[in-house]
Order: structure tokens, then C-alpha cells, then sequence
């Protein structure tokens, strides 16, 4: 397998919008992204673009891709690297793919100086836990993820 893992530019987002399709149809919610390539282009294109992606290519055709940002951790007193996406389509599992993009990430963190790498995984998402796990991570079991979207944040800034 010929695998390149390459930074992605602007003209992806055709390619990311579709891979974040099928990630969110893969996760349940099909209908839940909002996201256009048009927006994602732009984004990409700004001069400090709010997130990073990484492209898995196969003989020129993408399969798979990782998507992040920066976050802070005051307690160590240094940046991160938060995972959002990080999917390979089932047919092109079990060939390395997932493990090339998380350790290019990994390899980004230390570069950078990042104190950890994080990210959340879905309950219910056995083969991705049973991967991270392969690997080392920790589940933080004693953590709740809160969100606020929408209305709810409508509603709260109101007078």
C-alpha cells in the first residue's frame, strides 16, 4: 500500500466535507452536520484557520482523514492538540490507515511542545475504543463532556 498523509489546503474541501458525511452517517447522525465546503474552504484559507486536517491518500484517492486544533492546559502550562475527526471508512479499516494519521498527529504534538493529545469517543463506538486503547490511551471515565449549541446559546446571552 502506497500511503501518503499530507497536510490539507483549501482545495480539500470537497474531500473533507464528504469524509465528515460519512463520518457523522458512520456515527448515527447523518442530518447533523451543518458544515459546507464552501464554509470549510474559507476557514482554510484564513490566515490563522480555526482547525488542521490531515488527508490519507491512497494512489491519489482519499481514505481516510484527521481533524484538529490546538487547545491549553493550565494546569501544565502548555498547548495541546484536541482530535475532532479522526476517521477511516470501514471498507479501508484494518490496513494501518487510522494508526498513520493519529501517530502523524502525535509526532505534530511533540513538535510543537503539546503537554497531551486528546480527543472523545462515542460509547457505544467499540472498534475505535478498542483502538485507542490498543495503543495506550486512558479513558477519562470521571470527565462529563457539557455543550451548549444553538438556541441554547441564543438563550443564555439574552438579557
Amino acid at each position: 500500500m502506497s500511503l501518503v498523509i499530507r497536510n490539507a489546503t483549501p482545495d480539500d474541501a470537497e474531500t473533507i466535507h464528504g469524509l465528515v458525511r460519512d463520518l457523522a452517517t458512520y456515527e448515527r447522525s447523518p442530518d447533523a452536520v451543518t458544515a459546507t465546503p464552501e464554509r470549510i474552504r474559507e476557514q482554510l484559507a484564513m490566515e490563522r484557520p480555526p482547525f488542521e486536517c490531515l488527508i490519507a491518500e491512497e494512489k491519489g484517492e482519499p481514505v481516510g482523514f484527521a481533524l484538529f486544533f490546538h487547545n491549553y492546559s493550565t494546569w501544565l502550562g502548555k498547548a495541546g492538540i484536541y482530535i475532532e475527526d479522526l476517521f477511516v471508512p470501514p471498507e479501508k479499516r484494518k490496513q494501518g490507515i487510522g494508526l498513520r494519521l493519529f501517530r502523524e498527529i502525535v509526532k505534530i504534538a511533540v513538535e510543537r511542545g503539546c503537554g497531551r493529545v486528546e480527543w472523545a469517543v462515542l460509547d457505544w463506538n467499540r472498534p475505535a475504543i478498542d483502538f485507542y486503547t490498543k495503543l495506550g490511551a486512558t479513558p477519562l471515565d470521571e470527565w462529563t463532556i457539557f455543550r451548549l449549541t444553538g438556541k441554547q446559546i441564543e438563550d443564555l446571552i439574552k438579557p
